[in-house]
Protein backbone atom coordinates (compact mmCIF):
# COMPACT_ATOMS: atom_id res chain seq x y z
CA UNK A 1 0.00 0.00 0.00
CA UNK A 2 2.88 2.34 0.79
CA UNK A 3 4.44 1.67 -2.62
CA UNK A 4 1.11 2.30 -4.30
CA UNK A 5 0.73 5.61 -2.48
CA UNK A 6 4.23 6.68 -3.47
CA UNK A 7 3.45 5.86 -7.11
CA UNK A 8 0.43 8.18 -7.24
CA UNK A 9 1.07 11.28 -9.37
CA UNK A 10 1.23 14.63 -7.61
CA UNK A 11 -1.97 16.64 -7.73
CA UNK A 12 -1.98 19.10 -10.60
CA UNK A 13 -1.80 22.75 -9.70
CA UNK A 14 -2.52 26.08 -11.28
CA UNK A 15 0.74 28.04 -11.08
CA UNK A 16 0.92 31.84 -11.07
CA UNK A 17 4.22 33.71 -11.34
CA UNK A 18 4.31 37.34 -10.26
CA UNK A 19 7.28 38.58 -12.26
CA UNK A 20 9.20 41.57 -10.92
CA UNK A 21 8.86 44.32 -13.53
CA UNK A 22 9.63 47.10 -11.07
CA UNK A 23 6.16 48.47 -10.39
CA UNK A 24 4.48 47.38 -13.62
CA UNK A 25 2.54 44.18 -14.15
CA UNK A 26 3.54 40.84 -15.64
CA UNK A 27 1.55 37.95 -14.21
CA UNK A 28 2.11 34.54 -15.80
CA UNK A 29 -0.69 32.01 -15.28
CA UNK A 30 0.10 28.41 -16.19
CA UNK A 31 -2.79 25.95 -16.22
CA UNK A 32 -2.45 22.28 -15.22
CA UNK A 33 -2.61 21.51 -18.95
CA UNK A 34 0.44 23.79 -19.45
CA UNK A 35 -1.40 26.48 -21.35
CA UNK A 36 -0.04 29.93 -20.53
CA UNK A 37 -1.93 33.17 -20.00
CA UNK A 38 0.13 36.31 -19.42
CA UNK A 39 -1.42 39.47 -18.01
CA UNK A 40 0.62 42.48 -19.23
CA UNK A 41 4.29 42.73 -20.12
CA UNK A 42 5.94 45.42 -18.04
CA UNK A 43 7.94 48.35 -19.35
CA UNK A 44 9.60 48.96 -22.74
CA UNK A 45 13.32 49.52 -23.26
CA UNK A 46 15.71 48.93 -20.37
CA UNK A 47 17.76 46.57 -22.54
CA UNK A 48 14.71 44.21 -22.78
CA UNK A 49 14.80 43.75 -19.00
CA UNK A 50 11.14 42.91 -18.49
CA UNK A 51 10.71 40.71 -21.56
CA UNK A 52 13.81 38.79 -20.46
CA UNK A 53 12.35 38.27 -16.98
CA UNK A 54 9.03 37.07 -18.40
CA UNK A 55 10.81 34.66 -20.74
CA UNK A 56 12.76 33.31 -17.78
CA UNK A 57 9.52 32.74 -15.86
CA UNK A 58 8.04 30.91 -18.83
CA UNK A 59 11.12 28.69 -18.99
CA UNK A 60 10.81 27.89 -15.27
CA UNK A 61 7.17 27.01 -15.84
CA UNK A 62 8.00 24.73 -18.75
CA UNK A 63 6.05 26.66 -21.38
CA UNK A 64 7.39 27.74 -24.76
CA UNK A 65 4.64 30.09 -25.88
CA UNK A 66 2.02 32.46 -24.51
CA UNK A 67 -1.39 31.18 -25.52
CA UNK A 68 -3.23 34.31 -24.39
CA UNK A 69 -1.71 37.71 -23.66
CA UNK A 70 -4.19 39.90 -21.80
CA UNK A 71 -3.30 43.58 -22.16
CA UNK A 72 -5.33 45.23 -19.42
CA UNK A 73 -4.83 48.78 -20.73
CA UNK A 74 -2.44 50.93 -22.71
CA UNK A 75 -0.06 52.40 -20.16
CA UNK A 76 3.66 51.95 -20.57
CA UNK A 77 4.17 49.76 -17.49
CA UNK A 78 1.59 47.26 -18.78
CA UNK A 79 1.74 47.26 -22.60
CA UNK A 80 5.17 48.78 -23.22
CA UNK A 81 7.04 45.47 -23.22
CA UNK A 82 4.88 43.74 -25.86
CA UNK A 83 7.16 44.32 -28.90
CA UNK A 84 10.18 43.01 -26.97
CA UNK A 85 8.24 40.02 -25.63
CA UNK A 86 7.06 38.80 -29.04
CA UNK A 87 10.70 38.82 -30.17
CA UNK A 88 11.45 36.29 -27.41
CA UNK A 89 8.25 34.21 -27.11
CA UNK A 90 5.47 33.47 -29.60
CA UNK A 91 2.10 34.90 -28.56
CA UNK A 92 -0.88 33.09 -30.07
CA UNK A 93 -3.74 35.41 -29.11
CA UNK A 94 -3.71 39.04 -27.97
CA UNK A 95 -6.64 40.02 -25.71
CA UNK A 96 -7.55 43.69 -25.12
CA UNK A 97 -10.44 46.14 -24.68
CA UNK A 98 -10.22 47.79 -28.09
CA UNK A 99 -8.86 51.21 -29.02
CA UNK A 100 -7.12 53.47 -26.52
CA UNK A 101 -9.03 56.40 -25.01
CA UNK A 102 -5.84 58.42 -24.58
CA UNK A 103 -4.65 60.48 -27.54
CA UNK A 104 -1.33 62.28 -27.62
CA UNK A 105 1.93 61.80 -29.44
CA UNK A 106 3.43 59.49 -26.82
CA UNK A 107 0.17 57.64 -26.16
CA UNK A 108 -0.46 56.98 -29.83
CA UNK A 109 3.12 55.84 -30.39
CA UNK A 110 2.78 53.35 -27.53
CA UNK A 111 -0.57 52.06 -28.81
CA UNK A 112 0.58 51.79 -32.43
CA UNK A 113 3.65 49.79 -31.43
CA UNK A 114 1.37 47.38 -29.60
CA UNK A 115 -0.97 47.07 -32.60
CA UNK A 116 1.99 46.29 -34.86
CA UNK A 117 3.21 43.58 -32.48
CA UNK A 118 -0.35 42.25 -32.22
CA UNK A 119 -0.26 41.43 -35.93
CA UNK A 120 2.03 38.48 -35.14
CA UNK A 121 -0.91 36.55 -33.64
CA UNK A 122 -4.68 36.48 -33.42
CA UNK A 123 -6.68 39.28 -31.81
CA UNK A 124 -9.56 38.94 -29.34
CA UNK A 125 -11.36 42.11 -28.26
CA UNK A 126 -13.35 41.25 -25.15
CA UNK A 127 -16.37 42.63 -23.36
CA UNK A 128 -17.66 41.89 -19.85
CA UNK A 129 -19.06 38.38 -19.54
CA UNK A 130 -16.81 36.93 -22.25
CA UNK A 131 -14.71 33.84 -21.56
CA UNK A 132 -11.03 33.36 -22.42
CA UNK A 133 -10.91 29.69 -23.47
CA UNK A 134 -8.07 28.31 -21.34
CA UNK A 135 -8.18 24.51 -21.15
CA UNK A 136 -9.04 23.34 -17.63
CA UNK A 137 -9.73 26.86 -16.33
CA UNK A 138 -12.73 29.18 -16.26
CA UNK A 139 -11.52 32.68 -17.13
CA UNK A 140 -14.28 35.30 -17.07
CA UNK A 141 -13.91 38.89 -18.22
CA UNK A 142 -15.41 41.10 -15.50
CA UNK A 143 -14.53 44.54 -16.88
CA UNK A 144 -13.47 45.96 -20.22
CA UNK A 145 -13.60 49.36 -21.96
CA UNK A 146 -15.14 51.02 -18.91
CA UNK A 147 -18.00 48.51 -18.62
CA UNK A 148 -18.60 45.67 -16.16
CA UNK A 149 -20.67 42.50 -15.99
CA UNK A 150 -24.39 43.28 -16.08
CA UNK A 151 -25.54 40.50 -13.75
CA UNK A 152 -24.02 38.76 -10.74
CA UNK A 153 -22.03 35.59 -11.34
CA UNK A 154 -23.47 32.28 -10.14
CA UNK A 155 -23.66 32.29 -6.34
CA UNK A 156 -23.04 36.06 -6.08
CA UNK A 157 -25.49 38.97 -5.79
CA UNK A 158 -25.55 39.54 -2.04
CA UNK A 159 -25.98 43.11 -0.69
CA UNK A 160 -22.67 44.74 0.25
CA UNK A 161 -22.85 46.69 3.54
CA UNK A 162 -19.44 48.30 2.92
CA UNK A 163 -20.95 50.36 0.09
CA UNK A 164 -22.67 52.65 2.58
CA UNK A 165 -19.37 53.95 3.94
CA UNK A 166 -17.29 53.86 0.72
CA UNK A 167 -17.78 57.17 -1.03
CA UNK A 168 -16.97 57.83 -4.71
CA UNK A 169 -13.93 59.86 -5.68
CA UNK A 170 -13.27 61.99 -8.76
CA UNK A 171 -14.09 60.13 -11.96
CA UNK A 172 -11.14 58.71 -13.91
CA UNK A 173 -11.19 59.25 -17.69
CA UNK A 174 -7.82 57.56 -18.29
CA UNK A 175 -6.92 54.12 -19.63
CA UNK A 176 -6.86 52.83 -16.05
CA UNK A 177 -10.67 52.87 -15.93
CA UNK A 178 -10.76 50.90 -19.21
CA UNK A 179 -8.82 47.97 -17.72
CA UNK A 180 -9.65 44.41 -18.69
CA UNK A 181 -10.31 42.66 -15.39
CA UNK A 182 -10.53 38.88 -15.13
CA UNK A 183 -11.61 36.20 -12.68
CA UNK A 184 -9.68 32.91 -12.95
CA UNK A 185 -11.25 29.76 -11.51
CA UNK A 186 -9.68 26.32 -11.11
CA UNK A 187 -12.01 24.00 -9.30
CA UNK A 188 -13.02 25.87 -6.15
CA UNK A 189 -9.98 28.20 -6.33
CA UNK A 190 -10.72 31.76 -7.47
CA UNK A 191 -8.24 34.54 -8.29
CA UNK A 192 -8.95 38.10 -9.46
CA UNK A 193 -6.81 40.55 -11.45
CA UNK A 194 -8.43 43.89 -12.31
CA UNK A 195 -5.38 45.57 -13.84
CA UNK A 196 -5.33 49.26 -12.86
CA UNK A 197 -9.08 49.65 -12.47
CA UNK A 198 -9.80 52.69 -10.31
CA UNK A 199 -12.01 53.26 -7.27
CA UNK A 200 -15.39 54.15 -8.82
CA UNK A 201 -15.20 51.38 -11.42
CA UNK A 202 -14.28 48.85 -8.72
CA UNK A 203 -17.33 49.90 -6.73
CA UNK A 204 -19.64 49.38 -9.72
CA UNK A 205 -18.72 45.69 -9.52
CA UNK A 206 -19.78 45.29 -5.89
CA UNK A 207 -22.32 48.02 -5.11
CA UNK A 208 -25.10 47.87 -4.17
CA UNK A 209 -24.71 44.10 -4.56
CA UNK A 210 -21.56 42.04 -4.96
CA UNK A 211 -21.61 40.74 -8.54
CA UNK A 212 -18.40 38.70 -8.15
CA UNK A 213 -18.60 36.77 -4.91
CA UNK A 214 -15.53 35.92 -2.85
CA UNK A 215 -12.03 35.04 -4.00
CA UNK A 216 -9.15 33.09 -2.55
CA UNK A 217 -6.37 35.20 -4.05
CA UNK A 218 -6.55 38.95 -4.61
CA UNK A 219 -3.95 40.70 -6.73
CA UNK A 220 -4.21 44.19 -5.30
CA UNK A 221 -5.51 46.53 -7.97
CA UNK A 222 -3.31 49.25 -9.50
CA UNK A 223 -0.12 48.13 -7.71
CA UNK A 224 -1.71 48.79 -4.33
CA UNK A 225 -2.45 52.48 -4.91
CA UNK A 226 -4.96 54.38 -2.80
CA UNK A 227 -7.07 55.49 -5.78
CA UNK A 228 -7.97 51.81 -6.14
CA UNK A 229 -8.53 49.01 -3.58
CA UNK A 230 -11.65 50.56 -2.09
CA UNK A 231 -12.96 49.06 1.15
CA UNK A 232 -16.17 48.13 -0.68
CA UNK A 233 -14.48 45.81 -3.16
CA UNK A 234 -11.85 44.39 -0.83
CA UNK A 235 -14.40 43.46 1.82
CA UNK A 236 -16.80 42.06 -0.78
CA UNK A 237 -14.09 39.85 -2.29
CA UNK A 238 -13.13 38.63 1.20
CA UNK A 239 -9.74 37.21 0.04
CA UNK A 240 -7.73 34.74 2.08
CA UNK A 241 -4.40 35.80 0.55
CA UNK A 242 -3.35 38.98 -1.27
CA UNK A 243 -0.37 39.69 -3.53
CA UNK A 244 0.77 43.25 -4.20
CA UNK A 245 2.68 43.90 -7.44
CA UNK A 246 4.13 47.17 -6.25
CA UNK A 247 7.52 48.74 -6.84
CA UNK A 248 9.82 50.12 -4.18
CA UNK A 249 8.54 53.63 -4.82
CA UNK A 250 5.35 52.93 -6.76
CA UNK A 251 2.13 51.62 -5.27
CA UNK A 252 2.07 49.94 -1.90
CA UNK A 253 0.45 53.03 -0.39
CA UNK A 254 -0.11 52.89 3.38
CA UNK A 255 -3.86 53.52 2.95
CA UNK A 256 -4.42 50.72 0.45
CA UNK A 257 -2.16 48.32 2.36
CA UNK A 258 -4.19 48.98 5.52
CA UNK A 259 -7.52 48.39 3.74
CA UNK A 260 -6.32 45.00 2.52
CA UNK A 261 -4.51 44.12 5.76
CA UNK A 262 -7.64 44.70 7.87
CA UNK A 263 -10.02 42.93 5.49
CA UNK A 264 -11.94 40.27 7.45
CA UNK A 265 -10.64 36.80 6.71
CA UNK A 266 -7.34 37.89 5.16
CA UNK A 267 -4.44 35.76 6.36
CA UNK A 268 -1.45 37.39 4.64
CA UNK A 269 -0.28 40.00 2.14
CA UNK A 270 2.70 39.07 -0.02
CA UNK A 271 4.57 41.86 -1.80
CA UNK A 272 6.78 41.96 -4.88
CA UNK A 273 8.68 44.90 -3.32
CA UNK A 274 9.16 46.49 0.06
CA UNK A 275 7.25 49.78 -0.08
CA UNK A 276 9.47 52.69 0.88
CA UNK A 277 6.37 54.80 1.60
CA UNK A 278 4.84 52.11 3.79
CA UNK A 279 7.61 51.93 6.37
CA UNK A 280 7.62 49.36 9.13
CA UNK A 281 3.90 49.71 9.91
CA UNK A 282 2.59 49.18 6.37
CA UNK A 283 4.72 46.41 4.94
CA UNK A 284 4.44 42.67 5.39
CA UNK A 285 7.12 40.67 7.23
CA UNK A 286 10.32 40.51 5.16
CA UNK A 287 9.88 36.77 4.62
CA UNK A 288 6.84 37.59 2.46
CA UNK A 289 8.48 40.31 0.34
CA UNK A 290 10.35 39.28 -2.80
CA UNK A 291 12.54 42.38 -3.14
CA UNK A 292 13.47 44.25 0.02
CA UNK A 293 15.98 46.84 -1.23
CA UNK A 294 15.43 50.02 -3.23
CA UNK A 295 17.27 48.93 -6.36
CA UNK A 296 16.32 47.46 -9.72
CA UNK A 297 18.56 44.45 -10.17
CA UNK A 298 17.21 41.91 -7.67
CA UNK A 299 14.46 40.52 -9.94
CA UNK A 300 13.05 38.19 -7.29
CA UNK A 301 9.57 36.81 -7.89
CA UNK A 302 6.63 35.21 -6.14
CA UNK A 303 4.91 32.01 -7.20
CA UNK A 304 1.46 30.83 -6.19
CA UNK A 305 0.45 27.18 -6.67
CA UNK A 306 -3.25 26.43 -6.19
CA UNK A 307 -5.04 23.10 -6.20
CA UNK A 308 -8.59 22.47 -7.33
CA UNK A 309 -9.78 22.26 -3.71
CA UNK A 310 -8.66 25.83 -3.00
CA UNK A 311 -5.37 25.06 -1.30
CA UNK A 312 -2.71 27.73 -1.89
CA UNK A 313 1.06 27.64 -1.54
CA UNK A 314 3.04 30.86 -1.97
CA UNK A 315 6.81 30.72 -2.65
CA UNK A 316 9.32 33.58 -2.40
CA UNK A 317 12.30 33.14 -4.74
CA UNK A 318 14.49 35.50 -2.71
CA UNK A 319 14.66 33.41 0.46
CA UNK A 320 12.91 30.18 -0.62
CA UNK A 321 10.31 30.77 2.07
CA UNK A 322 6.91 29.25 1.35
CA UNK A 323 3.63 29.03 3.18
CA UNK A 324 0.56 26.88 2.53
CA UNK A 325 -3.03 27.94 3.16
CA UNK A 326 -5.72 25.26 3.33
CA UNK A 327 -9.37 25.98 2.64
Amino acid sequence: MLCAAQALPAAKTLDVYFVDVEGGQATLVVSPSKQALLVDTGWPGLNTRDATRIAAAAKRAGVKQIDYLVVTHYHSDHVGGVPQLVAKLPVRTFVDHGESVEHGENEERLYNRYVKARETGQHLQVKPGDKIPMKGLDVTVLTSAGQNIASPLTGAGQPNPACATTKPIENDASENAQSVGILIQYGSFRMIDLGDLTWNKENELVCPVNKIGTVDLYLTTHHGMNISNSPAIVQALHPRVAVMNNGARKGGSPEAWQVVHTSPGLQDIWQVHYSMDGGKDHNSPEAMIANIYDKEDEANWLKVSADANGGITVYNSRNKFEKTYTK
